[in-house]
């Protein structure tokens, strides 16, 4: 069973690597984080924030082909956590109506979901391993 989640923090610490960024649910307590990379987060803090960059960044750019081909991305699946490194899906939608499947890690499907409003969801599985209660 899939979980509707929504970004509810990004943690900048530009002294380390790994940056967190926590997901919760959206109708429900339960959050869980997950750790990224440093260009990750400010990639997605950039776009949340509104800020406008004169060249397109990696994602913008990912955007930019996904309208140039007719597709878009409807949804990310954060699908798998192995090893404490979480695995994550886009689901992509042809013009045709098809649907495709791509392996993303979830930093940069985010990263893309803010960029086109899609939404975000968790296996059910996933976030009963992941998740904390919100206090």
């Amino acid at each position: 069973m899939l979980v509707h989640v929504e970004l509810s923090k990004i943690i900048i610490d530009e002294k380390r690597q790994d940056q967190v960024i926590v997901l919760k649910e959206k109708k429900g307590e339960r959050q869980f984080p997950i750790v990224i990379g440093f260009l990750e987060a400010s990639s997605i803090k950039m776009k949340i924030s509104g800020l406008e960059v004169p060249r397109p960044m990696t994602h913008d750019l990912l955007v930019a082909i996904m309208e140039q081909l007719d597709t878009r991305l409807d949804k990310l699946v954060i699908d798998k956590l192995i090893d404490n490194t979480f695995h994550a899906k886009l689901e992509i939608k042809t013009a045709d109506g098809q649907t495709k499947l791509i392996d993303a890690r979830p930093s940069d499907g985010i990263a893309l979901a803010v960029r086109t409003n899609a939404a975000i969801f968790v296996e059910e599985e996933v976030l009963n391993k992941a998740a904390f209660f919100k206090t």
